[in-house]
């Protein structure tokens, strides 16, 4: 059995995970961060499988703490995007109504909106909607000009570059099967008995994060409580008419973990 010690333990090598590695070796740079993922590289489950939207704050209650997050979260994506050469597609959304019943929603999220600070969000008659997009109908629509989408595993890639970069570890098909926590330690065993051990542990492993915080001694509860979602690409023919703008339809998300 192989033993090595850390002072932090991060568990999953998604785009949160390799963030939260990232931000303790940027205030910590002595740190011996270890990052551990059970597949053979970072982002191979939601970080990769999904939309690839960078939402602006329109749905979130405002002042709420993720409607801050969100929009402040976004600005600084698109900052971390620019300065490391990754692309962002200014696409923009459009929320629309189709029938009359449906406008209290549309005024309950662009009051929304306003309060959060998307920038440049805007109210569009039918009209007006089909100028920005001809291939959308409907008789009211938000247009977020600002919401983007990017690759969010190429952001995993260079997460994971600035973490073993400042001197952390990533050790990739290290699946946890065991943990113990103690008063001075947290040891994680591995399915090929090694185990690694540290001060902290911090779970980001997703949709299993609460089976390791039950592994840990947490309560039970809350549980994750998986879905899947779909997404739609437009056909080639229907969305050359809107230039730049062509590019996923989100219908959802992915969310899907194995018994």
């Amino acid at each position: 059995m192989t033993v090595d010690s850390h002072d932090t333990l991060v568990v999953g090598a998604g785009i949160l995970g390799l963030a939260v590695a990232r931000e303790i070796l940027a205030r910590r740079p002595a740190e011996r961060v270890l990052v551990v993922e059970r597949e053979g590289r970072p982002a191979m489950h939601q970080s990769s499988h999904n939309s690839g939207v960078v939402h602006g704050g329109i749905y979130y209650a405002p002042r709420s703490l993720k409607a801050r997050l969100c929009v402040a979260g976004a600005a600084r994506l698109v900052a971390y995007c620019e300065v490391n050469a990754i692309e962002v597609r200014p696409i923009g959304k459009l929320i629309v109504a189709l029938r009359t019943g449906e406008l209290p929603a549309l005024d309950e999220l662009e009051r929304r909106g306003r309060a959060n600070g998307v920038a440049g969000l805007r109210r569009l008659d039918g009209d007006e909607l089909r100028a920005v997009e001809p291939h959308a109908s409907g008789i009211a629509a938000l247009h977020a000009p600002g919401t983007s989408i990017v690759d969010f595993a190429a952001v995993c890639r260079r997460l994971a570059a600035d973490v073993t970069g400042a001197g952390g570890v990533l050790r990739c098909g290290w699946a946890v099967s065991g943990v113990t926590a103690g008063a001075e330690a947290i040891i994680l065993r591995s399915a090929a008995g090694n185990e690694v051990r540290a001060a902290r542990a911090i779970f980001c492993a997703g949709l299993w994060s609460d089976r390791l915080a039950v592994m840990a001694g947490a309560d039970p509860d809350p549980r994750i409580v998986p879905f899947r979602g779909a997404y739609l690409r437009l056909r080639p023919a229907r969305g050359a008419a809107a230039g730049r703008r062509r590019g996923r339809g989100r219908c959802g998300g992915r969310g899907r973990r194995p018994p």
